[in-house]
């Protein structure tokens, strides 16, 4: 399960900027739900299963892997390597805060994930503040996020 979870969330990412390139900005909040809401509650997940420097090592590795899998979809795949990356720190940080269940832990921390992620990938995918696009993908993120934490919690 450890080694699926591990491929699960590299991936996530991948093929969320991969739709992004191709259908353009307002698949955003579909892929907000299903791929980055996965993102963040299987990060939180991984965190209880590996070190915490085995985890910093999955979010750089897995940033890395996002740009150069992306690479010809230009800045939706810088912005994606970015806000992947800082939104999976923010995530991180305050999961790591946080006292009380999994499921508590995560969904908090997943709103944390969501903001930054929320903020950083369109305004650097498209070089403009995109109130309405960061406000769809918020909301998203954190239904997407709470979403795959209950089906995570019920396989735990």
């Amino acid at each position: 399960m450890l080694i699926a979870a591990i491929f699960v969330y590299a991936i996530a990412m991948t093929l969320a900027n991969l739709s992004i390139a191709t259908f353009g900005v307002w698949v955003s909040p579909i892929n907000a739900f299903l791929f980055i809401g996965l993102d963040l509650a299987l990060r939180d997940w991984l965190q209880m299963q590996i070190k915490a420097w085995q985890m910093a090592a999955l979010i750089v590795v897995s940033g890395a892997l996002t740009y150069a899998l992306n690479q010809g979809a230009g800045m939706i795949a810088v912005a994606s390597a970015a806000s992947f990356m800082l939104a999976a720190l923010a995530d991180w940080a305050v999961f790591s805060k946080i006292t009380g269940s999994w499921f508590k832990r995560a969904n908090v921390s997943n709103v944390a994930g969501a903001a930054v992620d929320s903020v950083a990938f369109p305004t650097i995918a498209f070089g403009v503040l995109m109130p309405e696009i960061i406000a769809m993908q918020f909301a998203a993120k954190v239904m997407g996020g709470g979403f795959w934490a209950f089906l995570i919690k019920r396989k735990i």
